[in-house]
């Protein structure tokens, strides 16, 4: 991330990017997506399947990356970390956003994460990636497998910071360009920041931070301001944000993941190459502003509704057939509530449809047994479906067991059955003489 003093001096001998139209939330950006981080219904969407830069939003890869291996073991917080010429070099470049590093230093890999996460530090994000896979080319390889396990499209590493590689002193990794750079559509991004919230919601506690000193109580001590300035006490503050993710470069513009919860509902943003009614973000709080009109709209707009409830009982459809059984029906109904977020006024516009597995079961049928599902469907009107694609559906199930019957009734419904069979056979003959 490009820090403001040398971007206004870029900008100022380079020619403006043109923006996408204003929208009727009125953002200028060139994409934009807001979700419902608990199930990942898409609430608003804007050119979300453009890969366009993302900056230091790459850094969020890097961050699961770091979270898994700490999870499986493989690195711990109080692992250090000793500098080498690469990140020492990048390290002392203030005109990106650094922390300068030792050249004989060790770091803990705690202290290289916050400096990744509140202040988005481009060579501790490098020291994480050598950390873990030995070097920087090595290293994105995890990322590339990383997104395809996540199923993210349209994306492209070059790097693990965000940066241009052009920034990065002829030292890019092996079989990437010069100038290369990290793209993905904001509906990638989105996911990744989903995903991420979901298996490590920890790194909020990080995320949140406004402001920390690297290093407290040493020669190298260096007050980080997290570059969120939606965060308390930033300029932008907004209530509720407690993350994610800056973005910052000539290609990308100014980017933002945000996270923000109110009344149990958290949602998440995603605003790329924001700029405001001039054309320019010269004040550096596009990004933000754009941002707070998603979530304005989230939060006022909608609320999590249950669209239908427990043990749910289809009209028309409330049996299901079962043979050798001491009953021939057994009810079934949908096992648990459905509720997602959806626009407050349009919680009627869906509707449930039943979709069964199976016409009949065969005795003996224990409780609980699933026979189909439920699909909720939108009856008019664009639904932007979900994040990972995928509909939302419920088990639907029996509600009751049905003991298979004794053998004399068994003998009785095969006799039944058989006359039933041969009768059918002779009126059909007789129907077909005539």
């Amino acid at each position: 991330m490009i820090i403001p003093v040398l971007l206004i001096s870029l900008l100022a001998t380079s020619p403006v990017k043109t923006s996408a139209a204003e929208t009727d939330l009125g953002l200028t950006v060139d994409a934009a997506i807001l979700i419902d981080a608990d199930t990942g219904k898409i609430l608003y969407e804007q050119n979300a399947d453009t890969s366009l830069g993302i900056a230091s939003m790459s850094k969020m890869m890097t961050e699961y990356i770091l979270l898994d291996a700490i999870k499986k073991g493989t690195i711990t917080w109080d692992q250090e970390y000793r500098v080498t010429e690469y990140t020492y070099k990048m390290s002392q470049n203030r005109a990106l956003s650094n922390v300068p590093l030792r050249a004989d230093g060790t770091y803990t890999i705690r202290e290289l994460y916050e400096a990744m996460a509140i202040y988005s530090a481009n060579a501790a994000t490098v020291a994480i990636a050598e950390t873990i896979a030995g070097t920087e080319t090595e290293f994105l390889k995890l990322m590339n497998k990383k997104a395809e396990e996540l199923g993210l499209e349209g994306y492209k590493f070059v790097n693990a910071t965000g940066l241009n590689n052009s920034d990065l002193f002829g030292m890019h990794p092996t079989g990437t360009g010069p100038e290369d750079e990290n793209i993905m559509p904001a509906r990638s991004v989105a996911k990744l920041a989903y995903h991420l919230l979901k298996e490590h919601p920890e790194v909020l506690e990080t995320s949140s931070i406004s402001k920390k000193t690297f290093r407290e109580g040493t020669d190298d001590a260096i007050q980080m301001s997290n570059w969120n300035w939606m965060l308390p006490g930033l300029v932008a503050e907004y209530e509720g944000v407690d993350g994610l993710k800056t973005g910052t470069t000539l290609l990308a513009g100014s980017c933002f993941t945000g996270t923000a919860v109110r009344n149990g509902t958290r949602l998440i943003t995603v605003v790329m190459n924001a700029v405001d009614s001039t054309g320019t973000d010269s004040d550096k709080t596009a990004r933000f502003d754009a941002a707070a009109k998603l979530f304005d709209y989230g939060f006022s707009q909608f609320s999590k509704q249950e669209i239908i409830p427990a043990n749910y009982k289809f009209k028309g459809n409330e049996t299901i057939d079962v043979t050798k059984g001491k009953e021939d029906k057994v009810e079934i109904a949908v096992k648990e509530p459905i509720s997602f977020v959806v626009k407050t006024n349009e919680k009627d516009l869906y509707k449930p449809k039943l979709v069964l597995d199976k016409k009949s079961l065969e005795a003996e049928v224990k409780k609980d047994t699933v026979v189909g599902k439920v699909v909720i469907e939108r009856t008019e009107g664009t639904d932007h479906g979900f994040i990972d694609g995928a509909e939302f559906t419920a088990d639907v199930v029996t509600t009751e067991k049905v003991e298979r019957a004794g053998a004399i009734s068994l003998f009785f419904q095969g006799v039944g059955s058989f006359f039933g069979n041969v009768w059918g056979g002779i009126t059909g003959f007789v129907g077909g003489l005539f």
